[in-house]
């Protein structure tokens, strides 16, 4: 097969001219990667792929690629089958328990840890929960585009728009002072950087890692220990003083619990909306349509924007015995990447997958990751502060542009790092 001059890169004709563990895969244009992930969901049984190299230790025996959303919906739907705590789910290769759980907390346990961790903190991430938070939303949101509308066109989105809502947010129910917010974001920003040379050399990769998950520990295990003595209305002071049928958090759950809100709930509802508002750019009929009915139309585009987005790429499980699942048998101790990326454009689930309808109904997207325990916590709270900023947006800015996107290379995250603000 030739390679392309203009980019180095073999074309991608068949299944056999790319490799998902190969960090240029990732490197390739969106369009590339949506035409091979298509490739991959026509076959008649999952790839199996050879690991990356992995800074930790030496790569690992191998994983079967899920692409398609009835694969990915039925294992996550077996978790005492396909279980996340064996080697962590956020990895494709196995990471040390200790270190999986410093940086997943609940995402990289199965039941019955998983579920008394999830008992705990569950209670303050109902719709009822976040719903007193929706004036802090708006709020937050108003002042965000008040800034935008003062700086003018030519700033950048991610960092004027995108980044700062859900970071608020999230540091404020955990009573996290402002003066902070900076520095949470820089450590999140680290330990989901993937490979992407904006945020260091891959030697280093390990001990930054490591340096960012102790500083956000540290943060709020010394905010904890404050609010033991002190309570407010805050998160943290409920978690600290929780006892759920006689269970708390310990120091060490904590500090792994607030690693997992401020990586997940920040960047990835900060991606979501960065990816929202390239589609409302390049889809001006979808942007006219839904300004007919902001509020009607909201919840609909929302879940739209999320399939679309997927901003978390994959999540990796392990086979705890042997399994048959449509028609491919998986050995005991083999590993199975779900692609959610993938799931979220099987043309077996979803009509015309690449076009983006702000009315599509049903939607049964993975952008949340699949059925089943591990689903995400913190949907409620995504989907509220997606909507709320989209609608202050639409309302007050509703010509606004953006740029092409400048995307993070990284396998695990779908992460836009900037993104022109075009015109205003």
């Amino acid at each position: 097969m030739s390679v392309d001059p203009t980019t180095g890169r073999t074309p991608i004709t068949t299944a056999a001219d790319f490799d998902l563990s190969d960090y240029d895969f990732w490197a390739r244009p969106m369009a590339e990667r949506e035409h091979a992930f298509r490739l991959l969901r026509e076959l008649s049984q999952p790839v199996f792929y050879e690991e990356p190299e992995f800074f930790l230790g030496p790569a690992g025996p191998g994983y079967h690629a899920l692409v398609r959303h009835a694969d990915i919906v039925a294992a996550s739907r077996l978790p005492e089958v396909f279980c996340s705590g064996d080697g962590g789910a956020t990895n494709i290769a196995d990471m040390p328990a200790e270190l999986a759980e410093y940086f997943g907390s609940m995402i990289n346990m199965d039941d019955p840890r998983h579920a008394r961790l999830r008992r705990i903190v569950s209670r303050s991430f109902t719709p009822k929960m976040i719903k007193q938070f929706e004036d802090d939303v708006r709020r937050a949101a108003g002042v965000i585009v008040d800034d935008l509308l003062a700086a003018g066109p030519g700033g950048d989105f991610v960092s004027q728009v995108a980044a700062r809502l859900p970071l608020k947010i999230i540091c404020d129910m955990m009573g996290i002072p402002e003066s902070d917010h900076r520095f949470v974001l820089d450590r999140s920003n680290i330990i989901l950087g993937g490979f992407d040379p904006d945020f260091g050399d891959i030697d280093g990769l390990a001990d930054r890692l490591l340096a960012a998950g102790m500083e956000l520990q540290q943060l709020v295990q010394a905010l904890a220990a404050h609010r033991t003595e002190r309570p407010t209305s805050d998160l943290t002071s409920s978690l600290v003083n929780a006892n759920i049928d006689g269970e708390a958090l310990t120091p060490a759950e904590l500090g792994s619990f607030f690693i997992l809100l401020v990586v997940a709930g920040n960047e990835t509802t900060r991606n979501a909306i960065s990816h929202g508002m390239r589609l409302l750019t390049e889809h001006p009929a979808e942007r006219a349509r839904w300004l007919t009915d902001i509020e009607g139309h909201t919840p609909r585009a929302v879940e739209e924007i999320i399939r679309l987005a997927a901003p978390v790429n994959f999540m990796r499980r392990k086979l705890t015995r042997d399994h048959e699942m449509n028609g491919t048998t998986y050995r005991a101790g083999d590993k199975v990447v779900l692609f959610y990326w993938s799931a979220n454009r099987d043309e077996e689930v979803f009509t015309d997958p690449h076009r983006f309808d702000i009315t599509r109904d049903p939607n049964p997207h993975v952008g949340f990751g699949g059925p089943g325990p591990h689903f995400c916590l913190g949907a409620h709270l995504a989907r509220r502060e997606i909507g709320v900023m989209f609608g202050e947006l639409l309302r007050r800015v509703p010509r606004l542009e953006v740029g092409e996107p400048e995307p993070l290379l990284s396998s695990f995250i779908n992460g836009v790092k900037h993104m022109e603000v075009a015109r205003l």
